[in-house]
């Protein structure tokens, strides 16, 4: 037997070892997990009975509530418990599926060498204190990271270990049996890359530990810095190292840090389900995941139709014939600008002096007080108090109107006519109102008049309490027309702005004036419409979120970056995006790495680039970085495969027999993740339509939640943060892709393929294409 054969079977010993102690690790944590559901059930079900419930007198009060609190202790307790042994076995039962993926031999100092063993949780040997598995965010596991074989050293809270690392092997493990082993240096291994980036994508996100490099490390352990800026080219990993910073961070500070207290700002809907496993295959539960977009809608859906970014692309991408074209992609990168978010912000202190907007408080036609009065009382108050706080006092002011209000109604003919048609039901609630006013006087109305005082004040308290409700909500305030005052009065924005206003800014504030008339607002209206709310009406600041994850940060404004500094003020926040896939028409977050930085100063921000990309060939990253001014910095990583090919089509029947023809054969070959990538969403339907008689394919749209294996049409800008095993360009013509605005468009369609990359062109290839190195592609 060879020495490598002889260190694979020890290895292969040792592994079944292991899975053995989780199986009787898994036995003993079912058996507590049902006994204590058990326990749970039963103390819920008899919980009262268990009380001592006296209300007689004032001790027995205090009794009754001691023993309730106690009680309610006792169940908290048991139902934490079981809650932390469910946990528990989850990550049990994770780790029998692939108990550990590195080893490294370690000798401290003047100490033999240790075996240590990372896995996605910690798993000690029975009865004893000893690792048999060490999770991989801890301390030691930076060995595995950070150093290579020889003297080292790694960082622990009680300070810094040194010694020398005389091993350092990966595995791919799967149950009982070694599926992958090598041992390493400097480098990962192409080996184990190869077995993960093999020919077939899972449809949902791979998370694999072992392929993370040193930059990598640096992003999940870093939890020094305020805000993390992660720079990487296409399929580069951000996302994946992201995801392991958050578990790292929810290990290292599980004392004080939950996963509920992180938030993951994703895509689109689709990309939440496609990273939604990633947490729990590393040992922790899942973070909150949203999209800014559905927390816009949370916030101002009930006021107004919101246009979503996709909506704005589609325009963008399709409509440049249309008149205002120019003026509406002018407005689009004015609003998402520092500049107007400088207007936004100083606007608040005109306000403070002037033209704030108010509604009247109507009744059943009669003025209670008018928006003239409020205004008044409003500038009334003493300058130096807030807008917020004035709003407040505004409201306890206007309640307190509301009953003087109330109490002239009482007589008034409407009152009397309710009354008449008050049913049994109200004339109970006013009988109890009557007893409870009597206290033992007698079981029935004395007073006539008694009588018709209750109800008629219960009729006009219930006729009112809509009307309070809208004064609770400050409804008073007319946001809306504070907003619109922008655009009406050019003399206010030409006072309020520092920087010359767009040359077509005439057509701009018609275009948003018409817009918001309709109760609807641009996409590019909605945040600074939202921070105008906010400055005025106070900040609904939300201090629980501890650690906010922007992915796709490219895609957001500085305006945008900025209002969710303000939303989560005891955050540190990471971003992660990629320049070279900034689509959208307003100006990119990351086009300046300073704006970032600007956030939270220089001193609390820290840029990470990362320039190797992992997921598609060589041959396919040699092609798509010549196409983007800086490309040759990324690094394509070292798996061969096939050129892409641009194929010259002449008419779409031509295109579509082409595409069924070469799908079919992918799939014959085994290719499971396959996406057809048009331009926009119009450009998908009419692809989906043509093909679908002959082929099973998805059509995905904005509003899709799951990603599964199969066929998918798609538009370019829902691909993003997607990968797959073969992707046709659905027509990558000059005609389609010309203009400078979509050569990130382009690029980002292109950089979705692992495997195989195939544009077809209906007319000449799009500029793109041909100012690339044309040896990095095939034509037909």
């Amino acid at each position: 037997m060879s020495n490598e054969d002889k260190v694979w079977q020890e290895e292969q010993l040792r592994v079944e070892y292991v899975n053995d102690r989780i199986l009787r690790k898994i036995s003993t944590l079912e058996q507590e997990v049902g006994k204590v559901r058990t326990d749970v059930v039963s103390m819920r079900k008899d919980f009262w009975d268990e009380v001592t419930m006296n209300f007689s007198e004032a001790d027995d009060v205090g009794e009754t509530s001691t023993s309730l609190r106690q009680q309610s202790q006792v169940l908290s307790e048991r139902e934490k418990s079981h809650q932390h042994a469910s946990a528990e076995l989850g990550k049990m039962k994770r780790l029998l599926q692939s108990p550990y993926f590195a080893r490294i031999d370690f000798a401290e100092n003047g100490e033999p060498a240790e075996a240590i063993y990372l896995g996605i949780a910690s798993l000690l040997e029975e009865g004893d204190e000893t690792f048999l598995v060490y999770d991989w965010r801890a301390p030691i596991s930076n060995l595995y990271y950070d150093s290579v074989p020889g003297p080292t050293s790694y960082m622990t809270p009680s300070g810094t270990i040194e010694g020398t690392m005389s091993l350092k092997r990966q595995f791919v493990i799967r149950g009982r049996d070694i599926k992958l082993m090598f041992d390493t240096g400097v480098t990962i291994g192409d080996g184990l890359l190869q077995q993960v980036l093999s020919r077939s994508s899972d449809a949902q996100m791979k998370s694999i530990v072992a392929t993370i490099q040193r930059e990598q490390n640096r992003i999940i352990r870093n939890d020094k810095s305020r805000m993390l800026i992660v720079q990487g080219a296409a399929g580069s990993g951000k996302t994946s190292a992201a995801l392991q910073r958050v578990a790292y961070l929810l290990y290292k500070h599980r004392d004080t840090l939950q996963a509920d207290q992180m938030i993951l700002f994703s895509p689109n809907p689709m990309f939440n389900s496609y990273v939604s496993t990633v947490l729990p295959e590393l040992g922790e539960e899942n973070m909150q995941q949203t999209t800014f977009q559905e927390y816009l809608e949370h916030r101002l859906g009930r006021e107004f139709q919101l246009e979503d970014p996709f909506i704005q692309i589609e325009y963008v991408l399709s409509s440049e014939m249309d008149d205002d074209y120019a003026a509406r992609v002018s407005g689009i990168r004015y609003k998402s600008s520092s500049t107007y978010l400088d207007v936004v912000s100083r606007y608040r202190g005109l306000l403070e002096r002037k033209e704030m907007k108010f509604r009247p408080l109507r009744f059943q036609g009669k003025e209670v007080v008018s928006a003239e009065m409020i205004a008044h009382k409003f500038y009334a108050f003493d300058p130096a108090i807030t807008l917020a706080n004035r709003c407040e006092l505004l409201k306890e002011w206007l309640l307190k109107e509301l009953v003087a209000f109330g109490r002239n109604e009482l007589d008034e003919p409407w009152v009397e006519e309710q009354i008449q048609l008050l049913d049994v039901e109200e004339y109970q609630r006013a009988y109890q109102r009557m007893k409870r006013k009597q206290r033992g006087k007698g079981d029935s109305f004395n007073d006539y008049e008694d009588e018709k005082t209750i109800l008629a004040k219960m009729v006009v308290s219930d006729r009112l309490k809509p009307l309070r409700r809208w004064v609770k909500y400050l409804r008073f305030v007319d946001v809306t027309k504070l907003y619109s005052q922008l655009f009406q009065n050019q003399e206010l924005m030409q006072e309020l702005s520092t920087e010359p206003l767009p040359e077509d800014w005439d057509i701009i504030c018609e275009q948003t004036l018409m817009k918001i008339r309709a109760g609807e607002l641009f996409y590019e209206d909605t945040t600074p419409f939202l921070y105008l709310k906010e400055l005025i009406l106070g900040f609904r600041s939300n201090t629980t979120i501890r650690h906010v994850i922007i992915d796709e940060a490219q895609d957001y404004s500085p305006f945008q970056l900025y209002f969710l500094k303000k939303l989560f003020p005891r955050a540190r926040m990471t971003a992660l995006g990629d320049l070279n896939q900034a689509i959208y028409a307003h100006a990119s977050v990351l086009q300046q790495s300073t704006t970032l930085s600007e956030l939270y100063g220089e001193e609390e921000s820290e840029l990470i680039t990362l320039v190797q990309s992992y997921r598609s060939t060589r041959e396919i990253v040699e092609f798509t970085r010549s196409m983007i001014p800086g490309g040759e910095a990324i690094v394509p990583f070292n798996r061969d495969g096939e050129k892409p090919v641009v194929q010259l089509i002449n008419h779409a029947a031509e295109l579509h027999e082409e595409l069924i023809r070469q799908i079919f054969n992918l799939k014959s070959e085994g290719y499971e993740m396959i996406a057809v990538i048009c331009k926009t969403a119009a450009e998908s339907l009419a692809a989906y339509e043509a093909l679908s008689p002959s082929l099973q394919v998805k059509l995905i749209k904005k509003t899709t939640l799951s990603f599964e294996k199969g066929v998918h049409i798609i538009p370019a800008y829902l691909a993003k943060g997607v990968e797959f095993d073969a992707v046709f360009i659905y027509d990558g013509s000059n005609e389609k892709y010309t203009r400078e605005a979509e050569r990130k468009l382009f690029y980002t369609a292109c950089t979705r393929a692992m495997h195989l990359l195939h544009i077809f062109s209906l007319g000449l290839p799009s500029r793109f294409i041909s100012e690339a190195d044309q040896s990095t592609y095939e034509e037909k």
